[in-house]
């Protein structure tokens, strides 16, 4: 655990224990913050891997600077972030908007990514952009959950709920825990709004290492059809969708050990 200074931030960063096949720069998504356990520092990764995670800008314990925030700027932090752990090139697994962040990143910073693995993300653009969830802060906190769960996994419909409303109930229970540390509003609010404006469809044939793209079957907030539209543009790609919403990697019990298998290769 520590924190380590860039030119522009004071980013709090976490690794797992050093592994013989190297370390992985793991982006996470929207909120994120490392003190909510368990997290990917947890992971089955990290029993191959030396697994490096951050707080983004304005979230956590890295720095809240004032103003808007950019996608540019996401994709920058991580690689000053390299650079201040002097890593010249890593592999990069992106979640959600950790998956934006990390197209960014590969698009501004090409050489710094060895392989590269998008999860339930999009690419905005042409590609079709992920749900948006800037809309949602209008909401007040209680049903702001429950859309998030139902968007999470398509399978949650209103119909669903009516005959498992203990489980939803539970859910949210469960969603709560899970989310201990909750991003300062206005800073969650500015990330939100940079995603919105994410686009790097253009630039994915440009994309020159190996790409593995997963995704759950029943994703509301990245759908299906975003990752199919990625795989088609990105020349050497893999697509895999899995029994699960937004969190099949949780959900499915092949999805870490496939993500593992395709990274030893």
């Amino acid at each position: 655990m520590s924190i380590i200074s860039t030119k522009d931030l004071d980013i709090y960063f976490e690794r797992s224990s050093s592994k013989r096949r190297g370390p992985l720069l793991y982006i996470g998504g929207t909120g994120g913050d490392l003190r909510n356990k368990p997290n990917q520092l947890d992971s089955p990764l990290t029993e191959f891997f030396e697994v490096i995670s951050y707080d983004q800008r304005g979230l956590g314990q890295t720095t809240k600077p004032e103003g808007n925030y950019t996608m540019q700027q996401y994709a920058d932090d991580a690689a000053d972030l390299l650079d201040a752990l002097e890593i010249e090139n890593i592999p990069v697994l992106g979640v959600s908007f950790g998956g934006m962040v990390a197209q960014e990143l590969i698009k501004r910073h090409p050489n710094r990514v060895s392989k590269l693995i998008l999860l339930c993300t999009s690419s905005g653009g042409k590609g079709g952009s992920s749900y948006p969830l800037h809309e949602l802060e209008l909401l007040d906190e209680e049903k702001k959950l429950e859309k998030l769960i139902k968007i999470n996994d398509l399978r949650i419909s209103d119909n669903w709920i009516e005959n498992n409303l203990e489980l939803f109930n539970e859910l949210k229970i469960s969603s709560r825990k899970r989310n201990t540390f909750k991003p300062d509003p206005e800073n969650l609010l500015k990330q939100l709004l940079a995603r919105k404006d994410h686009d790097t469809f253009e630039n994915l044939r440009q994309i020159a290492v190996p790409v593995f793209l997963m995704g759950g079957k029943y994703d509301g907030i990245a759908p299906v059809s975003n990752l199919e539209a990625m795989h088609k543009e990105i020349k050497d790609s893999e697509l895999r969708f899995y029994e699960g919403g937004h969190l099949f990697l949780i959900q499915d019990k092949n999805a870490f050990k496939e993500l593992i298998d395709w990274l030893l290769i």
